[in-house]
């Protein structure tokens, strides 16, 4: 029984770590797909936004009791509208994907579907953290330092 209770906790622990991305090497990947300046929104804004949403943390959620979604990934894209978890009601999926694939260390799929995200009307102004920290500021030290 002992055995089967840390195997138990190994395989949980293997299963919840995430890859959390520095700084400089979020910024090269975003800008290797074609985020520097897609809808007019610069890499630093991108930067900035991921880091107030989830710290570049590829498995970070945050469950919205008020509409009951929850938020996915490094950039917290919302089951109500972006993706399926299967228990989000009237949840819209968007980008036509399960939220699962928004916490993977490949972040591939996250970024589409962040682009998915600022190709409606709201754009970047979506994303809650970068009203709050990102919008109207000087940026540049998100991108400081950073071999692009």
């Amino acid at each position: 029984m002992k055995a089967f209770l840390t195997l138990g906790f190994l395989l949980l622990s293997v299963t919840v770590q995430a890859k959390v991305y520095s700084r400089c090497e979020f910024a090269r990947i975003l800008k290797r797909h074609g985020m520097d300046g897609y809808r007019g929104i610069s890499l630093a804004n991108w930067v900035c936004l991921a880091q107030h949403e989830s710290g570049f943390n590829t498995k970070a959620t945050n469950y919205n009791p008020g509409p009951r979604s929850t938020d996915y990934g490094i950039f917290q894209i919302n089951s109500k509208y972006w993706c399926n978890n299967g228990k989000t009601p009237g949840a819209v999926n968007a980008c036509g994907i399960p939220c699962s694939v928004l916490l993977q260390d490949d972040i591939t799929q996250a970024i589409k579907c962040a682009k998915r995200v600022v190709r409606d009307p709201q754009g970047i102004r979506a994303w809650v953290a970068w009203r709050s920290y990102c919008q109207n500021r000087n940026l540049s030290q998100y991108v400081r330092g950073c071999r692009l």
